[in-house]
């Protein structure tokens, strides 16, 4: 083996210029290849954690109301007309001994009962419909990160505390430790002190949200002890309907999952993915016929050299091996080359673009994962592309081409 490296180092320094070409050619491939994937990870990662940071990963309830059919008036007939059934805040049955079977499903992380309904926020002449949600404070932060995003006050709801988003307070006019009253459908209503202001990054649920203790939330929508949902948080967020699945199987209620509510977004991730895979594989092809095409001309030019070393006893495989090695030996120098070059283009391009608040605009996924697969792929592109040129130096006949070469 010592043999053919020497001659493949020799034949590529011979050939310096174009050398340094396919080489150049590699290392542009493989920075692309890892920029490319690193912009689209952290893209879809930072997409994500934005979307799902305020969201549950798999939301439980009890299955809806069943629409009934109508009867004719005056008779025992039953009309074809059916009227949907009016969708009220329904309880889970046996809501701790689901929430027990929900938590022993394998990936399940988090879990938090929650007990939802509408409301009016009221503050002197102004009201304003809310949700009003009833929440454990531990479980719920698990869930979604209320103290990471609390802009003053505290996650604290003992006592007639309320937590609620910087928007339906600024529509208010609220401040931590101003009152306010909370009406729900049959006119129950209680007095209520803001603990805490948040921001979830989502105007919607900031001008919405009113987080309570559970026990008031149940008292204020006439759910006696119960609750009307189990939220669920997993550690592998594509693997959401396949837990929701085995938990719809376990407990017998719905299970309905981020990528259900996300549809469009689920649809522009894969959309990405599918893109970026596409360029990295014609990528990829470029490198190879790069890498391929320099070493066939390599063979034209060195056909005599070859014709003289097969004719002194250097073998088919030697022969080969010679052209093998040129080929990883241009992959592995291309890939180190291209590593740097991909890694300082993603650190260029995340530093050009910042927001107001500093962090990056576009987000990269710089991981030791991703360098060592671009430079197995662009290594192993170089072997495979020199297969053909190295089969072809192997079929020369020495004699020829020490005659005619």
């Amino acid at each position: 083996m010592r043999f053919e490296l020497i001659l493949a180092v020799r034949f590529l320094r011979e050939g310096r210029f174009q050398t340094l070409l396919t080489l150049a050619g590699v290392a542009v491939g493989v920075g692309v290849i890892v920029f490319l994937s690193a912009l689209i990870s952290g893209l879809q990662t930072s997409l994500v954690a934005n979307t799902l940071g305020s969201q549950p990963h798999v939301v439980i309830r009890p299955q809806d109301a069943v629409a009934r059919r109508m009867l004719e008036e005056g008779t025992d007939k039953v009309a074809a007309r059916v009227e949907g059934a009016a969708q009220r805040p329904q309880k889970i049955p046996d809501w701790p001994a689901n929430l027990g079977r929900v938590e022993r499903v394998p990936g399940v992380v988090a879990t938090s009962p929650i007990a939802a309904g509408a409301a009016f926020a009221v503050k002197g002449d102004v009201s304003k419909a809310v949700a009003l949600r009833g929440v454990d404070p531990a479980r719920f932060d698990r869930i979604v990160d209320v103290t990471g995003r609390l802009k003053s006050g505290a996650f604290r709801l003992e006592g007639n505390d309320v937590v609620l988003g910087i928007g339906l307070a600024a529509d208010l006019g609220l401040s931590v430790g101003d009152k306010l009253r909370l009406v729900t459908e049959g006119g129950r209503s209680d007095v209520f002190t803001v603990g805490g202001l948040f921001d979830l990054g989502a105007k919607d649920l900031n001008e919405r949200w009113v987080l309570s203790s559970l026990r008031n939330a149940q008292t204020l929508l006439n759910l006696e002890d119960g609750i009307t949902s189990i939220e669920v948080r997993v550690d592998a967020i594509f693997e959401a309907d396949r837990m929701a699945d085995e938990i719809s199987d376990r407990t017998g209620l719905v299970a309905e999952t981020w990528m259900q509510i996300n549809r469009q977004l689920l649809v522009g991730l894969k959309s990405q993915s599918a893109s970026s895979w596409m360029i990295q594989f014609f990528v990829v092809l470029a490198v190879a016929l790069g890498i391929a095409s320099m070493l066939v001309v390599s063979v034209v030019q060195k056909s005599r050299e070859i014709g003289i070393l097969k004719a002194i006893g250097t073998s088919t495989g030697q022969t080969m091996g010679v052209f093998l090695l040129q080929g990883t030996i241009l992959g592995l120098a291309g890939s180190a080359l291209g590593c740097g070059l991909g890694a300082l283009l993603a650190l260029l391009f995340r530093s050009m673009a910042l927001a107001p608040d500093g962090s990056p605009v576009f987000p990269v996924d710089l991981t030791w994962t991703r360098f060592v697969a671009a430079s197995a792929v662009a290594t192993v592109v170089g072997v495979v592309a020199a297969v053909a040129p190295a089969r072809r130096a192997a079929r020369l006949d020495p004699a020829e081409v020490i005659r005619y070469g």
